[in-house]
C-alpha cells in the first residue's frame, strides 16, 4: 500500500514537472507571437505564478523525499545494528560452549548473555512488525474498560525489573484522582505498548542518572498520563518531528539503540484510541516530558 501511494506520488509530481516545461514553453511562444496587449500580459502574470507555484510544490516535495530517505538509510543502518549484534553475540558464545570446556559458573552466565542478546532480537523484530502493524489496521478490537492509573502501575514495576531500578527511580504519582476517574476504553496490551515506550525511552535517554516520574491524571473528558525524565532532552526544531517515523534526533540520543519506531508506535496507538501525545523540553539537557492524553470512560 505504502508503495502504491509512493509510485502515485511520483507519477505526479513527474506529470506536474512535464506540465510546467509545458506551460513555459507555451508562454514564451504565446508572448513572441503576442507580446502586445492587457490580455498577453494578465495571461503571463497568471501562468507565471502557476510556474513559480508549481516549482515551490516541486521542491517541497524533494526536499521531503530526501528527508525521508535519510531517514530510511538511518533506519536500515539502525535495524542492522540491532539484528547483526546479538546474532554476532549468540555466535560467538555458542561457538565457546562448542569447543572449550567452561565452568558451571560461565556457562550460567553465558546462558544469561545469550537469553539477553536473545530477547533483544525479539524486540527489534517485534517492533518492527508492529509499525506496519499500526499502519495498516485502524479497527478496533477487543476494546474493554481499562483502568489507566493501575495500568500504568503495573508499566512502572515491569520496568523497573527490567532496566533493574529502584521504586526511587522511577515512580507514579496519582493526581486528582477518584478511582473510576482513570478508566479509558481501548486494547489494554496495545495501550501496555505505549506506556512500556514511554517509560523505556525515558530510562534509555537519561544516561546521567535516571529519575522517572509518571503522573496520571483526570480533567474534563480526557485521562492523561504525563511521563517525564531528567535526560537528554530534545531540541525545540525536533519536538513535532519526534513522532515521525524513522526519526532520531539530537546528538546524544543518537548513541542510545534503537530502530526510530517507538514513538510513532506511541503515536499512532494513541490515536487510534481517540486521544494523542505531546511531547515537551525546554532543550538538550533538560529533560523531556511525554503527555498522552485519552478519551475517559464516564461512570
Amino acid at each position: 500500500m505504502q508503495i502504491t501511494t509512493r509510485r502515485n506520488a511520483i507519477a505526479f509530481f513527474i506529470v506536474l514537472c512535464s506540465a510546467l516545461v509545458a506551460i513555459a514553453i507555451g508562454l514564451n511562444i504565446f508572448w513572441v507571437i503576442q507580446w502586445r496587449g492587457v490580455v498577453s500580459l494578465v495571461v503571463g502574470v497568471v501562468l507565471f505564478a502557476l510556474i513559480i507555484a508549481g516549482i515551490i510544490i516541486n521542491t517541497i516535495y524533494l526536499v521531503r523525499e530526501i528527508r525521508r530517505n535519510e531517514q530510511h538509510d538511518s533506519f536500515i543502518n539502525a535495524v542492522t545494528h540491532e539484528l547483526k549484534t546479538p546474532i554476532a553475540s549468540l555466535r560467538l558464545y555458542l561457538q565457546t560452549l562448542e569447543t572449550r570446556d567452561v565452568s558451571e559458573t560461565q556457562r550460567r552466565e553465558f546462558y544469561r548473555v545469550m537469553h539477553k542478546d536473545a530477547d533483544r532480537l525479539t524486540e527489534t523484530v517485534e517492533q518492527v512488525l508492529r509499525a506496519a502493524e499500526v499502519v495498516q489496521s485502524r479497527k478496533q478490537r477487543n476494546w474493554l474498560p481499562i483502568n489507566l492509573f493501575e495500568l500504568v502501575n503495573e508499566c512502572v514495576e515491569l520496568a523497573c525489573q527490567r532496566h533493574q531500578l529502584s521504586s526511587e527511580a522511577m515512580n507514579c504519582v496519582p493526581v486528582q484522582l477518584p478511582a473510576p476517574a482513570t478508566t479509558v476504553l481501548g486494547d489494554v496490551d496495545e495501550l501496555r505498548i505505549v506506556l512500556s515506550n514511554l517509560l523505556d525511552n525515558a530510562v534509555k535517554y537519561s544516561p546521567e542518572g535516571v529519575h522517572v516520574t509518571a503522573e496520571v491524571g483526570a480533567e474534563n473528558k480526557q485521562v492523561w498520563v504525563r511521563v517525564s525524565d531528567r535526560g537528554v532532552g530534545i531540541p525545540p526544531t525536533d519536538l513535532k518531528r519526534i513522532f515521525n517515523r524513522f526519526f532520531r534526533t539530537g546528538r546524544a540520543r543518537s548513541k542510545v539503540k534503537g530502530t526510530g519506531l517507538g514513538l510513532f508506535i506511541v503515536k499512532s496507538i494513541a490515536r487510534k484510541h481517540r486521544g494523542d501525545v505531546i511531547a515537551e523540553s525546554a532543550g538538550e539537557g533538560r529533560g523531556a516530558t511525554f503527555t498522552l492524553r485519552l478519551p475517559r470512560v464516564r461512570s
